[in-house]
């Protein structure tokens, strides 16, 4: 599958930030998805996953009640609505598809294909 993140940029701390992620290629539906991010000189650092029917999430104890992951299946998207941002949520902010369907294998190494990427850059 064919990963296209989109939507990061440059905010202040508190606002908010919507970031997409376009698939093509294998059926989006069968798998579960996920959103890393990654800072320079650090590892990929996991951020929220979602089932491939949308019914289970797990997020990062960093961005619990601050952010929310969801899907459409039938548009072939997923969202990652990022509230009350703060400068520490700085990175590049990656969405990948899983080799499986539900939230339990949520390590990097679970997932098969990977966007490109998008910087979130968050001003104090």
């Amino acid at each position: 599958v064919q990963l296209q993140a989109s939507g990061g940029g440059l905010v202040q701390a508190g606002d908010s930030l919507r970031l997409s992620c376009a698939a093509s290629g294998r059926t989006f539906s069968d798998y579960a998805m996920g959103w890393f991010r990654q800072t320079p000189g650090k590892e990929r650092e996991f951020v929220a996953i979602i089932s491939w029917r949308g019914d289970s999430t797990i997020y990062a104890d960093s961005v619990k009640g601050r952010f929310t992951v969801s899907r459409d299946n039938r548009k072939n998207t997923l969202t990652l609505q990022m509230n009350s941002l703060k400068p520490e949520d700085t990175a590049v902010y990656y969405c990948a598809a899983s080799k499986y369907t539900s939230t339990y294998h949520y390590r990097a190494s679970s997932f098969g294909s990977w966007g490109q990427g998008t910087l979130v850059t968050v001003s104090s």
